[in-house]
């Protein structure tokens, strides 16, 4: 009885702050996972669902598995954990029955409790006018960003160069109405791009917009306009952004939502045209889905005068007279479905869907390329499943392209005691393996030409310390870019974490990675070299008061590539953050120094900025990096923010290559943005 008071006053005093600090708490859980993420990768989807369940939190006693797995830091095995607690002993009474749930921690606990309740919502979920019109919610941004100095492609040049203007413009609306009916209207133009006549374009030269029904009778799912799709481990059907090798070993099971809206202004890799999921049978589920989009790809003519493409662009950059030519020159149309069975610890499902392609692909010249896809359709085949046996949760999935070869994934999620957990993975993609929507667990960028294991442990030996180390190994059975043979190599990371108390954490993480390449040395025949980055990480996070908190870093990297002299990097950098209780202004303010030699040894970092958009910072050469974020609560609904960022280098006289070239040693980049919440 006292344990459980003792607990209760510590959550209660846990959602009071999160109450209180709403911002900051999403902040933080982003900020985990964002060194994990790509450059470009668009967070907003994450920040609006999470922002959407402060709200209007999840009832525990009245959810599904696909809603869970949208709180990304639960873990496959704690989501069948919590059903299968559910079965056995019926609804959750008190929510300090979270404790007895096998992998439910303090941690997990207090990550969950402000997007779960286990009261029954009042909110009115009928769809009539007016409750679309009083309780939905309304969300727009508007964004304008810019580089201060002039880059060379903006200049009077002879040859290529931007036809647009150097402004970066983002528009933004999304509707949502109690998870019952959600809407989206996008438009982007990113720098150098031409605004509202441009070429190939309708006003910005991006467009997205999607509406969507949730739960109207046996369709669970209805979406018309831009969707994503999201089924077993990413091997078959995967498209958007999906986790892989992370300090949180349990990562690499991949938590598949299957069919959701898309709401990025990446313009790449979604699905236009419409898709439902149907309840066809007591726990299966039907999910057909027609797609048509049109691609940039660069085109050439064969010897008997017929277009084929040379390669397909994923930028979504049209800034020149060739990129806009490139812009929409490839027709995608792609039909299919996806079933599934569903019932207590098991999911199974089949995939098969077909694509068609205006344009012929080519392998070109180059012997690496030999195992690509070639011709104008593709057929694409897939078996996925995950089991929970007792403390294990088996995972996997099996993927065919019907032209080519085979692919397939198998691992397990242990829990071996409530401090320690375990995750092994073995992989294997032919490199004949044909798949334009792939995001399986690889060292590669697509999980083709790959054979790997992999392993990792998370362990917790007292409440304030958490230990995670994994180790990869993977082989390339055929030849890639720049390595002209077979080749392996190896991945090793391990991380501790003391967090002693709230308002202090820190953190040691060493990381190592091993492949090989083509030698850099003039020889008759070329050979590889191994190629050897490593990087040590030392992070302290901590809160001097109720106004005021700060992180320090200091990073090294370290390059070998065969027999060469090792060269070393560094980073080190200063955040001091301001968010005062009840305050209408708040900011954040990072001063760093780095030094890399090349830019090899280079090294990212996350960093703050407005709202709904992420920087991944590249430290690469010598000099200091300095930004400030400000936001400001105009009126109520009404925030604005600011960021100005600025890059100096020592002893330069250019930054940047190509047309993005600047005369100078700074590279200075400012950001405005609004929000209007209705």
């Amino acid at each position: 009885m006292r344990f459980k008071i003792l607990l209760l006053l510590m959550l209660i005093s846990y959602v009071s702050k999160a109450q209180t600090n709403e911002d900051t708490f999403i902040k933080d859980l982003i900020e985990s996972l964002a060194e994990n993420l790509p450059d470009d990768y668009d967070l907003s989807e994450l920040e609006d669902r999470l922002v959407f369940l402060k709200k209007h939190p999840i009832n525990l006693n009245h959810t599904n598995p696909e809603e869970l797995k949208g709180l990304i830091f639960l873990s496959p095995l704690q989501i069948s954990n919590l059903f299968s607690h559910l079965k056995a002993n019926g609804k959750l009474v008190d929510i300090l029955e979270l404790q007895s749930i096998p992998d439910f921690d303090v941690k997990t606990i207090e990550r969950l409790l402000p997007f779960v309740t286990l009261k029954q919502s009042d909110l009115e979920d009928r769809i009539t006018y007016r409750n679309l019109r009083n309780l939905g919610d309304n969300d727009l941004v508007m964004r304008f960003g810019r580089v201060l100095e002039k880059p060379k492609g903006f200049t009077d040049l002879p040859g290529s160069h931007y036809i647009g203007s150097q402004e970066r413009l983002l528009i933004r609306y999304k509707y949502n109405f109690s998870n019952r009916i959600s809407a989206s209207l996008i438009f982007e133009k990113d720098a150098g791009e031409q605004f509202l006549r441009g070429t190939k374009q309708f006003l910005l030269d991006y467009q997205s917009a999607h509406i969507a029904l949730f739960n109207n009778g046996i369709f669970k799912k209805i979406i018309i306009g831009d969707y994503n799709m999201q089924f077993g481990q990413g091997l078959t059907l995967w498209s958007g952004f999906a986790f892989g090798k992370a300090p949180d070993v349990t990562s690499v099971a991949k938590k598949d939502v299957g069919l959701k809206p898309y709401t990025s202004s990446n313009e790449y890799s979604f699905f236009r045209g419409i898709a439902t999921t149907i309840t066809v049978a007591k726990h299966i589920d039907f999910t057909p889905f027609l797609s048509y989009r049109k691609l940039d790809a660069s085109l050439n003519v064969n010897s008997v005068g017929d277009e084929v493409l040379s390669n397909t662009n994923e930028t979504g950059l049209h800034r020149t007279t060739t990129e806009i030519k490139n812009k929409n020159s490839l027709d995608q149309q792609l039909f299919g479905g996806v079933i599934q069975y569903q019932k207590n610890n098991l999911t199974v499902g089949a995939v098969a869907y077909h694509s068609i392609y205006n344009k012929e692909f080519i392998t070109g010249n180059e012997v690496y390329r030999y195992y690509n896809f070639t011709g104008k359709t593709l057929t694409n085949v897939g078996l996925h499943y995950n089991y929970t046996y007792k403390n294990i949760y088996f995972f996997g999935e099996a993927g065919k392209s019907l032209s080519g070869g085979l692919a397939y994934v198998n691992g397990a999620l242990v829990s071996l005691s409530s401090k320690v957990s375990a995750v092994i993975l073995h992989r294997n993609y032919d490199s004949n393996y044909h798949n334009f929507f792939n995001q399986a667990t690889a060292e590669a960028s697509e999980a083709i030409n790959e054979k790997g294991f992999y392993a990792g442990l998370n362990i917790t030996p007292v409440k304030a310390w958490t230990i995670a180390v994994y180790a990869d190994y993977f082989k390339f059975p055929w030849l890639k870019f720049r390595v002209d043979a077979p080749s392996d190599g190896y991945e090793v990371l391990g991380q501790i974490t003391f967090t002693p108390t709230k308002t202090f954490k820190a953190v040691l993480r060493y990381k190592s990675e091993l492949k090989q390449q083509n030698t850099d040395l003039e020889v008759p025949i070329n050979y590889l070299d191994d190629v050897k980055k490593e990087s040590y990480r030392g992070d302290v996070n901590w809160r001097f008061n109720k106004s005021f908190s700060f992180q320090n870093r200091l990073e090294v990297s370290q390059f070998k590539k065969g027999s060469a002299k090792p060269e070393f990097g560094y980073l080190i950098y200063q955040d001091i953050n301001y968010s005062p209780l009840f305050s209408k202004i708040s900011g954040n303010l990072r001063l760093a120094y780095f030094n890399t030699p090349t830019f090899n040894s280079r090294i990212y970092a996350y960093e703050d900025d407005v709202l709904y958009n992420f920087t991944f910072g590249m430290y690469n050469g010598k000099g200091f990096r300095t930004y400030v974020n400000l936001k400001y609560k105009l009126i109520k609904r009404v925030d604005i923010w600011a960021k100005y960022a600025m890059f100096h280098y020592n002893k330069v006289e250019t930054v940047g290559t190509g047309l993005d070239e600047i005369i100078g040693n700074k590279k200075t980049d400012i950001k405005l943005q609004l929000r209007y919440q209705f």
